[in-house]
């Protein structure tokens, strides 16, 4: 499972058994916290997921800054259930829009569509670098 965590909206993407393919799954509203949470341990347990992947937006001279830490810190909340890992989501955003264009999926007025598909990026990049 992969976690886009932004500060309105947490974009959810799963893997298949194989850990090959990502699928979107949900985009949760992040306010209340403890609810989101929640909502999200809900889906882990609900498809047997062991490990939470929780996109990190580092900055482009690779250092962390609020949103980072903010996004460290979330993760952090799973780390007693479940193994936390820590992805770079450098760009994801931009990648994300992009790939809804060429699908021409409009989602002007559905900002979650980008927070979905940013999850799915960034659970294929943690899947691609540790394929075997």
């Amino acid at each position: 499972m992969a976690l886009d965590v932004g500060t309105k909206r947490i974009g959810v993407a799963l893997s298949d058994f194989m850990h090959i393919l990502s699928s979107g799954h949900s985009c949760i509203d992040r306010r209340p916290e403890t609810a989101a949470v929640e909502k999200i341990k809900q889906i882990a347990k609900e498809n047997n997921v062991k490990t939470i992947i929780v996109g990190i937006p580092i900055n482009m001279d690779g250092t962390q800054g609020s949103q980072a830490n903010d996004c460290l810190n979330f993760g952090s909340r799973f780390s007693s259930e479940f193994e936390v890992v820590y992805e770079d989501e450098r760009l994801t955003s931009e990648m994300a829009e992009q790939h809804l264009k060429q699908r021409r999926v409009n989602y002007s007025k559905n900002k979650g569509l980008i927070d979905i598909e940013s999850a799915c990026i960034i659970l294929e990049q943690y899947m691609g670098v540790n394929r075997g």
